[in-house]
């Protein structure tokens, strides 16, 4: 649940970030979308844990397009670079069930 939570406060700040400081239109409009997304995606993942690969594809697509899409300071771009690494990270990072053994170990006599 950590991870999902994480994902949430990444999300938030993608999107505030994309009004902090002057971006380009492409770049704020990407940033504040896929802070939104990545938000949503968390919040179904905590329910539903194999939606957090849909973060993992948006941290994808975040991470390329921090390049991709001309800025108009290197802050965007860096500020977006990294937040894609951390919801990829995080994306990656299974919930507590997932983590539990599917089987019992042997018992010893």
């Amino acid at each position: 649940m950590g991870a999902r939570i994480a994902n949430i406060v990444l999300g938030v700040w993608l999107f505030i970030s994309a009004f902090l400081w002057p971006h380009t239109y492409t770049q704020m409009t990407n940033s504040w979308i896929l802070g939104v997304l990545c938000v949503v995606f968390a919040l179904v993942a905590l329910s539903a844990p194999p939606a957090r690969y849909l973060n993992t594809a948006l941290a994808v697509w975040l991470f390329i397009s921090a390049f991709a899409f001309t800025a108009n300071s290197q802050g965007t771009v860096w500020n977006n670079a990294i937040v894609a690494v951390l919801i990829f990270f995080f994306s990656m990072v299974p919930s507590g069930a997932a983590m539990l053994p599917t089987t019992r170990p042997p018992r010893t006599a």
